[in-house]
């Protein structure tokens, strides 16, 4: 993970990284605002799916996304910190399954995700 120039990039920080789980946080600037004056969707969307490589590149072998789904539930504004977890809901030989949630400083939900990956020997 630390070579993830777009997670620096946008300030995402990874706090804690156990086999199946992940948890990271980022601090929403101006440059992370849509036209609407709210939080991007893309800016939420990474943070998701960093706590979702970290959490599922925990195991060791190497784990590529097949496919990622997102729900935005709430917005937020600039200032607002956002920490994001993900965690292991399926592991096998080949593919891994992980949900992840994106909250606020409130702990309110303001995204819920869930990951599919494929695991290259």
């Amino acid at each position: 993970m630390e070579k993830d120039a777009l997670a620096e990039h946008l300030g995402i920080k990874l706090l804690k990284v156990k086999p199946g789980y992940a948890k990271a946080t980022v601090k929403v600037t101006k440059e992370l605002l849509n036209g609407a004056g709210v939080t991007h969707g893309g800016a939420i969307f990474s943070l998701a799916d960093v706590v979702f490589a970290a959490a599922s590149n925990s195991h060791g072998p190497l784990a590529l996304a097949l496919d990622v789904t997102i729900h935005f539930v709430k917005t937020t504004r600039e200032g607002a910190t956002l920490t994001a977890i993900a965690a292991e809901d399926n592991l096998t030989k080949k593919t891994g399954l992980y949900r992840m949630e994106v909250k606020d400083d409130n702990d309110t939900l303001i995204a819920i995700a869930e990951g599919l990956v494929y695991r290259i020997d």
